[in-house]
């Protein structure tokens, strides 16, 4: 199954047995190979979004045949992340059976998986929103590193009559990577778990354990990138050749990067939390 995370980009008029849907959503990573596609609508009465009892409007999931869908070729142009495939992706006037449709989780994510048993269910939204995607840039970081560790063992550059790696600057710039990448992991780590074990043993988590985890899911992130950067900087030439390994890491990083769930303004965030101000309704 693949589709698109985020609320929007449909409509849906009730019919018997289900809804007729179309829209348009962004970011259909998988779409490519997937069976299914998942994309979130407003339900019409008349003219009107349908709302809840307190006069809001909210969105609902449906899961649509992969067949029922067209991909829009050419809206995945990018510089990194190409192998995603994740381009928008549209359905015109499609039924859609009511068994396959849900209400979608709220802004911020509402637990609506909390009522069934296990510590996963009742996890916070914060502590998998934001680290799922800090937890692949993390990933390309120490892929690039790991880049740059090979290309030093075999690379003499030019001009010079040792290896990369006998670059006293080479080895600082791997010390420091390592230093920092593995830093925010360690951090992010302990705030899940902080988090995974408060529910364990059957307490609420607090607006601080949230805020925490979220902030070192970005803190993470802002490691890897200057990590990778490291890493780039030290690779020379090879770095800026499009089929290195390097740059690949280095394009793939930048785009995961850009992701609002690990935006700079959550550091802000974060700080009204701890200066005692009305924080985000994300954090709630």
């Amino acid at each position: 199954i693949a589709g698109t995370a985020v609320q929007g980009g449909g409509q849906a008029v009730p019919v018997d047995g289900g809804y007729r849907v179309s829209g348009r959503w962004r970011f259909g990573s998988g779409c490519q190979e997937s069976s299914w596609m998942l994309g979130s609508f407003r339900i019409l009465d008349g003219d009107q979004p349908r709302q809840t009892p307190d006069g809001t409007s909210f969105f609902w999931r449906g899961v649509f045949a992969r067949s029922e869908a067209e991909v829009v070729e050419g809206s995945w142009d990018v510089s990194g992340l190409r192998g995603t495939g994740s381009f928008d992706w549209t359905v015109k006037d499609v039924f859609l059976p009511e068994r396959r449709t849900m209400v979608h989780a709220g802004a911020p994510l509402d637990n609506q998986w909390k009522r069934w048993p296990g510590t996963g269910y009742a996890l916070p939204a914060q502590c998998w929103v934001g680290p799922h995607h800090s937890a692949v840039i993390t990933g390309i970081a120490r892929a690039g590193i790991d880049a740059l560790i090979e290309l030093a063992g075999s690379k003499t550059p030019r001009g010079r009559t040792g290896l990369l790696c006998e670059n006293p600057q080479v080895q600082d710039a791997v010390g420091r990577a390592d230093a920092a990448l593995n830093a925010g992991r360690v951090y992010r780590s302990a705030m899940i778990a902080e988090l995974w074990n408060t529910l364990a043993a059957g307490k609420e988590t607090t607006l601080e354990q949230r805020t925490r985890c979220r902030l070192a899911a970005v803190y993470a992130a802002d490691n890897a990138r200057e990590a990778m950067d490291l890493m780039y900087r030290h690779g020379g030439s090879t770095s800026f050749q499009r089929e290195s390994r390097l740059a690949e890491c280095w394009r793939d990083l930048q785009v995961v990067g850009q992701t609002v769930t690990i935006a700079p303004e959550w550091y802000p965030i974060g700080g009204r939390t701890y200066l005692g101000m009305e924080p985000s309704p994300r954090l709630r």
